[in-house]
Order: structure tokens, then C-alpha cells, then sequence
């Protein structure tokens, strides 16, 4: 007797669970303001926990699916979680593709319904990171080598994908010289590989980022100065050329 009860307990919370339970929306309980944040196509979903929350007590729980289908699936690693975040960058590969994510709380004995996010389509709402800069110096000139950040995703080896495999990159590096307080492109174009001469016996700093024309977005820049050269000319300008190489 005792084992059919605790059998009909599990599943009467079984189906709280998947199907929304037939009890009243616990909405204090439920999570808000649920949304994909991504980074390089790294795709995790966050949400606050509602105002009944109570640390060591609540608990989550994450669905996804792609858009148009009918049936959600449950992220098992983020079953049951106390955390207010799951790594989803695994089950949204497809990055063209709309996604949606859903949380529900339990507390207690509660189920809140589930929160879902906005549709979200990986490829058009990830930041890409500011590119990392190989540096050559020889006399009065460097040449740059340019890196694209990396995707999460591998290759069969093992080497993580390049983002420049899903965008059209374009890149951008300026000078900026802090005696002359002057900032100036110097180089704009798809190639990673940039040479140009710096202005004498001045102090000058390289700036460089990457636009992605499809989005009209440009990523976070990284700047690495000063940047030292002898000579005892001068010059009008920041930089006497700037090629690709």
C-alpha cells in the first residue's frame, strides 16, 4: 500500500512537470525575464528567479525546441537545477535556425508555469568578440596579423571553428596617437594581414575590430600601445601607409 502511494505521489509531480499540472500558476514563483545571451555563437539561457524563490529550495527546469516544432525537449543537464542559467550553444548548432528555450520553478510542492523566450536565431543576435593581434615591429613600420575570435564549435579534430566560417568579416584598424591626440583609419578590408609605418618618436596605440556588413554590427575592439619608433623625421599623419600584405 505504502509503495502505490509513493508511486502515485511521483507521478501526479511526473506530470506537474511535463504537462503544466493542473494546480493554479504559481506566478510569484515564476522565473522571469527568460532570454538567450550569446557570445561568439556561444548560446546560454538566463533568467531572475520569481519573488517566492528561496535559495536551496527551488529548483529549474529548461526545454528547448526549434521553431515550428510541436514537441519541446528537455535539457538534461539543466533538469531540476538550482542555477539561474543553462548552456544551450549544443542544442542551437544550427544557427540559422529560430530557437525557443522555456524555464519552469518548483518549490516546495509548486510548479510554476513555463516562462518562454522570444523566438532567437543564433547567427543574428551573437556578439562576436574583438579581434587578437599578432604584432611584427621592424624599424619604423609593424605588420599586423589579425584574429578572428573562435565559434564553441569544433572541427573532427578537435580545433574549434573559426567565426569567420559563419560571417563575412571585414576589418578595421585604426592609429591612435596620444601626442597628437589623433585617431585615424588606416586599413579597412576582408584581409588579416595589414603592414604600416608609424609616425617617428611618438607614442602610438593600434586599434583594431571586426564589421560584419551582413548585420551592420561591429564588434568590441582590442587596442594594444604604445607602440615606440626611432627616426627623426616627421610627419603630417599618423601613419605614412597602410597595405594589406
Amino acid at each position: 500500500m505504502m509503495l502505490k502511494h509513493c508511486f502515485m505521489s511521483f507521478l501526479i509531480n511526473f506530470l506537474w512537470i511535463y504537462e503544466g499540472g493542473s494546480r493554479p500558476a504559481q506566478e510569484s514563483l515564476s522565473p522571469q525575464r527568460v532570454e538567450f545571451q550569446s557570445f561568439n555563437l556561444q548560446s546560454i539561457l538566463h533568467w531572475h528567479p520569481g519573488s517566492d524563490f528561496t535559495p536551496n529550495n527551488t529548483v529549474f527546469f529548461v526545454q528547448y525546441k526549434i521553431y515550428g516544432q510541436k514537441e519541446w525537449t528537455n535539457k538534461e543537464d539543466c533538469w531540476g537545477i538550482g542555477e539561474f542559467f543553462c548552456d544551450l550553444t549544443n542544442e542551437t548548432s544550427d544557427v540559422q535556425e529560430p530557437y525557443y528555450g522555456r524555464v519552469k520553478a518548483a518549490s516546495a510542492g509548486m510548479h510554476s508555469n513555463w516562462k518562454m523566450t522570444k523566438r532567437y536565431i543564433p547567427w543574428w543576435e551573437t556578439k562576436i568578440g574583438p579581434p587578437s593581434i599578432s604584432v611584427m615591429q621592424i624599424n619604423g613600420s609593424i605588420q599586423l596579423t589579425l584574429h578572428a575570435p573562435n565559434s564553441p564549435y569544433k572541427r573532427k579534430k578537435g580545433s574549434n571553428i573559426s567565426i569567420q566560417n559563419y560571417y563575412e568579416l571585414v576589418y578595421r584598424v585604426f592609429i591612435v596617437n596620444n601626442a597628437l591626440d589623433m585617431k585615424q583609419k588606416v586599413y579597412e578590408g576582408s584581409d588579416d594581414k595589414v603592414e604600416m609605418d608609424l609616425i617617428p618618436d611618438s607614442s602610438n596605440c593600434v586599434v583594431a575590430e571586426i564589421y560584419l556588413p551582413e548585420l551592420e554590427q561591429s564588434s568590441m575592439s582590442t587596442e594594444i600601445c604604445p607602440f615606440m619608433t626611432p627616426g627623426n623625421d616627421t610627419e603630417d599623419s599618423p601613419l605614412r601607409n597602410a597595405n594589406s600584405i
